[in-house]
């Protein structure tokens, strides 16, 4: 599974955001191609995208690679004709997708929390129940948070401000914006958590969560989306509902796996050592490929990295589940792109990394 993030995909003579801002038709081609080459090599079975302008276009580039399941719950905004903005998500599978729908907040809990009663998803999130060998339905989820851009924008161009007005309403702007948007992305994935809890609840199918976060799990703002805790019941219970209802970042199920390996192979080490000791040596000197991974950033800004691009896993895809069926044996951020770009072959690409988990069935 992939969640990818597309950067203004938008097939030309149209326009994102701004009047000049239109592919030609070479750019618009090596977008394509770079997109292209990236499905052929890495063949992901489900990939979630996000900035997604064209779907007709989009849904006719992964069919050529073999998607033959395609779905969008939402159209961009159209302005002025061609000029376009709101770009929505989408999701392709070789896997047959049952059901798509738009996931839907559930207001009267939203006005609980204080806010407004027609309060909506800043892009709408994508809700595919999807037939997976061995597994069979199972709900994956597609979303793009709001950004941590500024909700509140003023004229910088306003004649009857000064410079010095100018600049100081620029900074009430960006810490009340600022602030606004953080509230928007937090509540968007606390209404988002609800609603996954209250279907699986209806359904008890398997949940996967992915997207681009435009903020890190490891910030309050999110911190939810991986609750590891409930107050007031039994230990026995709280094990127990934790595990049915929650999600777990799969990079940290990765990290489990990678660490199983080599406590595997110290065993063996010690086994064929005699000893304990002898076999913590073996173990340091083994090559780096048997050391703990390091993850990747997935987005780079003010020369700083991050990773905003998640995928979330319920317990049918944790090997410490006892019921599980799934285990994630693999977890990849290609990044070459932003870390080492090369013009000819990735200046049309995106500016976020590609996150691409495998999961193997356990033995």
């Amino acid at each position: 599974m992939a969640t990818f993030n597309l950067f203004n995909y938008l097939e030309p003579p149209n326009a994102y955001y701004e009047f000049e801002r239109i592919y030609s038709a070479e750019q618009w081609h090596k977008k394509q191609k770079w997109i292209s080459e990236y499905l052929a090599e890495y063949q992901p079975d489900i990939i979630g995208f996000q900035e997604v302008f064209s779907s007709d276009s989009l849904k006719e580039l992964v069919s050529a690679q073999g998607y033959d399941y395609f779905g969008v719950v939402d159209q961009p905004q159209v302005i002025d004709d061609f000029i376009y903005k709101r770009p929505v998500v989408a999701i392709a599978s070789r896997y047959p997708i049952v059901d798509i729908q738009a996931v839907q907040p559930n207001i009267e809990l939203a006005q609980s929390l204080g806010l407004a009663a027609d309060f909506t998803f800043s892009r709408q999130v994508l809700r595919a129940t999807i037939d997976i060998p061995h597994i069979g339905n199972c709900d994956c989820y597609v979303v793009h948070f709001k950004s941590k851009r500024s909700m509140i924008e003023i004229d910088e161009h306003d004649k009857s401000r000064s410079p010095e007005q100018t600049i100081i309403e620029s900074l009430k702007a960006q810490v009340a914006g600022s602030w606004g948007s953080t509230i928007q992305r937090g509540s968007e994935a606390t209404l988002l958590m609800v609603a996954m809890i209250e279907r699986r609840e209806t359904t008890a199918n398997p949940m996967v969560l992915m997207g681009d976060f435009n903020n890190t799990l490891t910030d309050g703002v999110l911190s939810h989306l991986l609750t590891n805790t409930l107050r007031f019941v039994s230990r026995i219970d709280r094990d127990a509902y934790l595990a049915k209802y929650c999600l777990s970042d799969a990079w940290h199920l990765f990290e489990v796996a990678c660490a199983n390996e080599i406590d595997d192979s110290a065993i063996d080490a010690a086994s064929e050592a005699g000893t304990v000791s002898e076999a913590k040596l073996e173990l340091s000197q083994a090559p780096s490929a048997e050391l703990p991974p390091t993850r990747k950033h997935t987005h780079y800004f003010g020369g700083g990295g991050s990773v905003l691009d998640y995928i979330l896993l319920s317990c049918e895809f944790d090997a410490s589940y006892h019921d599980s069926l799934y285990q994630v044996s693999g977890y990849d951020t290609y990044d070459r792109h932003l870390i080492n770009p090369i013009f000819d072959r990735d200046g049309e690409s995106t500016d976020h990394g590609i996150v691409l988990v495998t999961l193997t069935l356990r033995s």
